[in-house]
């Protein structure tokens, strides 16, 4: 909804090229708070109850959203000047819209790390993949109706009336968490140092396992080429697609989440978890060919098509991470593995999604789709031929056990 908004915030003249530049500004909004939001986030879920840690952080989402739809009500519709092409200007209601993206960003990453270290509490080893798989599936579906729902309001009414919808999910997540009775508290056998110091554990942890780190250069170097083409979404929908309805960016959006809930339950009745570092390569292979996909079809349809497909592997994906790591790490340490993965991982997506606007300057919308498709493609042969501990990545759910260099065997 707000990448919907910012980019039909400036009249048709000149949105190309202020819309291209509003959107990279909101991706650089949320960088510095989420990553120390992340980098943070591993060594509380360690040390406090993660239930309690995720209710104050939602709390806070709530709370993010309710000043998104305040600033949207209101709108004041003076223009400041910033740096950037000849005109170019950012709406006041667009500027002040900024801190509370990012202060629900922060938020995010600073739920994550105690949430997926929650749930081997929860389920056995052997059913990680399978509770991943239904967890987040559910999460993904409520999503997907959640932005068609998006798509029809923002066709219908104001975007405050979308923003409803986010905040009743946060809202009933809340309401969820409160419901928990389950004592989610690390397991620590050892003594509470300062939260940089087991910060620093976390990310020395991570890079001792092999095949996790290079599991996290691939999210690094994927979400950063992938964040570059998706944050120009909106654009590629009236640019190159030629259509204007906020229905079509919510269907687009939704296909993509669709294929997310799809491939999370995929990927669970697979039994992955012998093959997961060679799987993973292979569907990074066609998530990149994916978006190459998407900047040569002019229809709808197959745009549809391809971003499920693109939805689906990235869910796979994330699906066999999750589930790797919460088998084959400790319960004290997992907060913090998940928390230097996460900053590992994400830490070029606003980043990717500034250098998006910059390329749609140059390249156009086409080919910034075909670059960054296509980098992931040659990126997919380079991980095949050198990342040798990834190739070897993968677990017995039911006998554990971790070679000298951490892992699995």
């Amino acid at each position: 909804m707000l990448l919907y908004s910012v980019t039909f915030a400036y009249p048709s003249t000149v949105r190309a090229t202020y819309a291209a530049l509003a959107l990279a500004f909101l991706g650089l909004a949320a960088t510095l708070p989420a990553l120390a939001a992340a980098f943070f986030s591993g060594p509380l879920a360690d040390r406090y109850d993660r239930g309690s840690l995720m209710r104050t952080v939602n709390l806070g989402s709530i709370l993010a959203t309710v000043a998104l739809v305040t600033d949207l009500i209101y709108a004041p519709d003076t223009h400041v000047a910033v740096p950037g092409p000849s005109g170019f200007y950012l709406p006041l209601w667009l500027l002040l819209l900024y801190p509370a993206w990012a202060a629900i960003a922060t938020t995010n990453s600073l739920f994550r790390s105690p949430y997926n270290a929650s749930v081997p509490r929860l389920v056995d080893t052997h059913d990680l993949g399978l509770a991943n798989g239904a967890i987040y599936a559910v999460a993904a579906g409520t999503s997907a109706t959640a932005t068609v729902s998006v798509g029809l309001l923002l066709a219908l009414g104001s975007p405050v009336y979308a923003l409803g919808i986010a905040f009743v999910l946060f809202l009933a997540t809340q309401v969820a968490l409160l419901l928990i009775d389950v004592d989610l508290s690390a397991s620590r056998r050892s003594v509470l140092r300062s939260v940089w110091t087991e910060a620093r554990e976390g990310y020395a942890f991570l890079v001792g396992r092999r095949g996790l780190f290079e599991i996290t250069i691939l999210s690094l170097v994927v979400s950063f080429l992938a964040a570059i083409a998706l944050v120009e979404l909106a654009l590629y929908i009236e640019d190159w697609l030629g259509l204007s309805s906020g229905i079509w960016y919510g269907a687009l959006t939704a296909a993509s989440t669709a294929g997310v809930a799809a491939g999370f339950l995929a990927i669970s009745h697979l039994r992955f978890e012998h093959r997961a570092g060679r799987i993973i390569i292979f569907l990074t292979f066609i998530l990149g060919a994916a978006l190459v996909a998407l900047g040569l079809v002019h229809s709808v349809w197959l745009a549809l098509a391809i971003l499920f497909v693109y939805g689906a592997m990235s869910g796979m994906i994330v699906n066999i991470l999750l589930s790797t790591v919460q088998a084959t790490v400790p319960d004290e340490m997992m907060g913090r593995v998940f928390s230097a993965d996460e900053v590992g991982s994400f830490a070029l997506i606003p980043v990717g999604q500034f250098a998006g606007g910059i390329l749609v300057l140059t390249l156009h919308v086409q080919g910034t789709y075909l670059l960054a498709g296509g980098t992931i493609v040659v990126f997919a042969f380079v991980m095949l031929a050198f990342f040798g501990a990834l190739r070897r990545l993968g677990y017995e759910p039911r006998n554990l056990v971790e070679t000298p260099e951490g892992d699995p065997p």
